[in-house]
């Protein structure tokens, strides 16, 4: 299938065993006019579907009858690779399911509605639709695994230790949307363990963030938690915002702290890139590296730029290893940008400017 168009209507293909999923989902993206819905009960019946219409985004249960939304999701991306959209309880199985099939190629997760059609939630509606916008967007590839690997962390270091501040508030700031979840991956997991504080908001529902650091956290030399109200920002450690929250730093001091907090979407998100990053520019300025990656949208640009006019060293995902180029390009676009780098050249280029000194 050629790449789609602005101008082309995106076909959607729900595979879920719930009807009353499949009828919310059906109702809330039928009434986009550029979207066609199309609802199979299970991978059996989807196969069928797909033979007549080849779906430009999948939105996939996990748990099923006859064939596991897993196994699905593998024999897709081994075989005919198509953004694929997971529907998760926010279960705890739900969610380690869920992070398990972002490692084998899902672009995303949206939360499975609990409300009939006409209570539906209006921020879930808009979370739902932009989620599968975003899919539609994205440039997958054929895999058969993931590829980022277990790393050994000696056992003195997998509890987060007694609160250090980070040396003048220096911090490092990532944010990413839609394909980010194996850029982090990338360039957490290569990051050495005395690297300044960083804080991460990538866009994922609430519940699944804490599973995702907890995932980071086994692959990576530095710790990995998710955020809570009042952590204080210290090297060697990462912090995830969480799902359905905001998350700004703040300073006493010399001391670097995260603020986390109910609040309005901002830039269409919550947790948002833009609240992160204007927040790391006012309180942190020249001492903050910031970093935009994968994602659809402009989350992220107009904070970036902030940073930058702040005095912070900026820097980009390049288009070519991204799964879809819309934050960094809206970045780049507003002369938020100091470096575009690819994926995998991102963590020495953070490592070599601490090095160097935080300031350009």
């Amino acid at each position: 299938m050629p790449p789609l168009s602005e101008s082309s209507q995106i076909e959607v293909l729900v595979v879920d065993d719930s009807a009353v999923v499949r009828q919310v989902m059906h109702a809330v993206l039928s009434q986009e006019g550029d979207m066609n819905v199309t609802v199979a009960a299970d991978p059996i019946f989807a196969m069928q579907k797909m033979k007549q219409i080849r779906p430009h985004v999948i939105v996939l249960d996990l748990e099923m009858p006859r064939m596991d939304g897993l196994t699905f999701l593998r024999k897709i991306m081994a075989e005919d690779p198509i953004p694929t959209l997971i529907c998760s309880s926010v279960a705890a199985r739900g969610t380690l399911a869920a992070i398990k099939a972002m490692q084998d190629g899902a672009v995303g997760i949206v939360t499975k509605p609990k409300l009939a059609v006409g209570n539906f939630l209006h921020e879930s509606a808009v979370t739902l639709i932009d989620a599968v916008r975003s899919a539609a967007a994205a440039r997958v590839r054929r895999r058969e695994t993931f590829p980022i690997q277990l790393k050994t962390k000696p056992e003195s270091v997998r509890n987060f230790a007694a609160p250090v501040p980070t040396d003048g508030g220096r911090l490092i700031a990532i944010g990413a949307s839609t394909g980010g979840t194996e850029a982090l991956a990338t360039i957490l997991s290569d990051m050495p363990k005395d690297s300044p504080g960083i804080i991460v908001v990538q866009h994922m529902p609430e519940h699944f963030t804490l599973a995702f650091a907890k995932w980071l956290h086994n692959i990576c030399q530095v710790d990995v938690k998710e955020a809570e109200h009042g952590d204080v920002i210290t090297p060697g450690k990462v912090f995830i915002a969480p799902g359905n929250k905001q998350m700004s730093v703040f300073r006493i001091g010399e001391s670097c702290r995260i603020r986390v907090n109910d609040g309005p979407l901002v830039s269409r998100h919550r947790p948002s890139v833009n609240f992160l990053f204007h927040s790391v520019a006012k309180a942190i300025g020249g001492d903050a590296l910031g970093v935009i990656l994968t994602g659809m949208g402009d989350d992220g640009a107009e904070g970036l730029l902030e940073m930058r006019n702040a005095g912070a060293y900026t820097i980009a995902q390049d288009e070519a290893s991204c799964v879809v180029f819309g934050m960094p390009k809206e970045a780049i676009v507003r002369g938020a940008v100091l470096e575009v780098l690819p994926l995998t050249s991102i963590s020495a280029a953070l490592t070599n400017r601490v090095s160097q000194g935080m300031r350009h």
